[in-house]
């Protein structure tokens, strides 16, 4: 998922607690599935940022480090600008994006 083009906040905001825990009607099993939402993202951002880095790993020491540590510098800026994963897993959760089942009620049924 492209999470570079969200449009969640990247500060802190208040949510509507009826909005969350609509899908549900369980405000605790909502807050469950955003934070694993959540970790999800965490994850694929950090391996993305990894990978990233990777690219400008040197084994050598050598004067041309101080001009690959300002384009690292600049990779590391723009993660740090995204918003934090939870703010992009509630966004999702109120859009309606995240697929979600409760294996309780699907045996009940």
């Amino acid at each position: 998922m492209d999470y570079k083009n969200t449009k969640a906040a990247s500060t802190t905001v208040t949510y509507d607690k009826n909005k969350i825990e609509a899908p549900t009607n369980n405000i605790y099993e909502a807050i469950t599935i955003i934070a694993k939402r959540a970790e999800q993202i965490s994850g694929d951002l950090k391996s993305e940022l990894i990978e990233k880095l990777e690219e400008f790993a040197t084994y050598t020491d050598s004067l041309d480090e101080v001009f690959e540590n300002k384009e690292q510098i600049e990779v590391s800026k723009f993660y740090e600008k995204l918003p934090k994963p939870t703010a992009i897993a509630v966004e999702e959760w109120l859009e309606g994006k995240i697929y979600y089942r409760n294996p309780e009620v699907d045996t009940q049924e």
